[in-house]
């Protein structure tokens, strides 16, 4: 994949500090502030709370009208957990995620309705998001019915024009998905995804479960649809490669912490976050001939519990430029260079 040109989005006027943004544009599309979920652990004969999981903890980001945003991170650092509660799949345990300037935490049901529309997902796998029951003009259908939208005969040709805008033909809306490949299934969830013409998605890893052969040809079409259609994206992946040619910023979590924010080349070229650096080396350089070489970063030992997570800084017990007093302070995600922002103490090191 060839890295495409710098594009100037209202993302580089919008700049947030210290988990509270700061907008010198207008007002970013979605704004979380201190986003928090916590799953409660039952025990004993009444099933009392006796500890929580901290899947996100005090989370806060914007995204501006139309920017592509990776979230990356390793497994267990809340990806996942972070944009499910934003679309309210799951509940958040605390904080605002204001869309448009409205706070979707506090509405009720029939109000999140018409949210709903305006936000929508793309699972991560083809195979268990798509109903096998179901054909895909049902699968695609259902969300326009369940809105009232383009009753009669105009739904079937709503149908067909986004299997074509996915690379589909309209003949296959008759079909079920146990007859399509994995890229193909993925096509459809994003068909499905569009149907309502959300102006926000979260595409929740939606080409790890795919082979790398096909990947590039659904980031490509992700790319295409999102400048056709001027969607704003929030792109959790792994694959920092793939996050980096899609993205124009970057945030990186760390066992339900955001570690750091940066565009998406400053950050690939210049991490300021020693968690960020170690993701990094651990990514492979396309270079058969071995000509560029990396230092490999190892972390020791296993990410920890988020039941227990450490004190002050989350990421310490497997940080190699780790102080004594990295235990005793939460770092704040502070700026460092125009639009870099890290949560961590030292500045000595990167």
């Amino acid at each position: 994949m060839s890295l495409p040109t710098e594009r100037t989005t209202e993302a580089e006027r919008l700049v947030t500090a210290g988990g509270v943004g700061v907008v010198a544009a207008p007002t970013p599309l979605l704004d979380v502030r201190h986003l928090q979920k916590f799953f409660p652990i039952r025990g004993g004969l009444l099933s009392r709370v006796v500890g929580n999981v901290k899947a996100v903890n005090d989370v806060s980001f914007q995204l501006a009208k139309g920017e592509v945003v990776g979230l990356v991170g390793e497994s267990g650092s809340g990806k996942t957990t972070a944009g499910r509660a934003l679309l309210r799949l799951i509940e958040p345990t605390s904080g605002e995620v204001l869309f448009n300037g409205v706070d979707v935490t506090k509405l009720d049901k029939n109000q999140m309705r018409e949210y709903r529309r305006q936000m929508q997902i793309i699972f991560q796998d083809p195979f268990a998001s798509l109903n096998p029951r179901m054909t895909v003009s049902d699968i695609i259908g259902e969300a326009l019915q369940i809105h009232g939208l383009f009753p009669g005969a105009q739904r079937a040709e709503r149908i067909a024009s986004l299997l074509q805008k996915v690379g589909l033909r309209p003949e296959h809306m008759r079909r079920y998905p146990h007859e399509f490949s994995g890229g193909q299934r993925q096509r459809i969830g994003i068909a499905r995804a569009l149907a309502v013409d959300p102006s926000f998605i979260v595409a929740d890893e939606p080409v790890s479960a795919l082979d790398v052969s096909i990947q590039a040809q659904v980031v490509n079409l992700l790319q295409d649809l999102q400048e056709e259609l001027g969607l704003t994206v929030l792109f959790i992946a792994h694959d920092l490669a793939v996050v980096e040619y899609i993205c124009d910023r970057i945030i990186v979590m760390y066992l339900g912490r955001i570690m750091e924010i940066a565009p998406s080349r400053e950050l690939n070229r210049n991490p300021k976050h020693p968690y960020t650096e170690a993701l990094l080396s651990a990514a492979p350089i396309p270079d058969p001939k071995g000509r560029e070489t990396r230092q490999r970063i190892i972390l020791e030992g296993d990410i920890p519990s988020p039941i227990n997570p450490p004190s002050g800084c989350v990421f310490r017990t497997r940080c190699r430029y780790a102080l004594p007093e990295c235990a005793n302070t939460v770092p704040e995600l502070r700026e460092v260079s125009p639009h870099h922002f890290k949560a961590c103490i030292r500045d000595d090191v990167l």
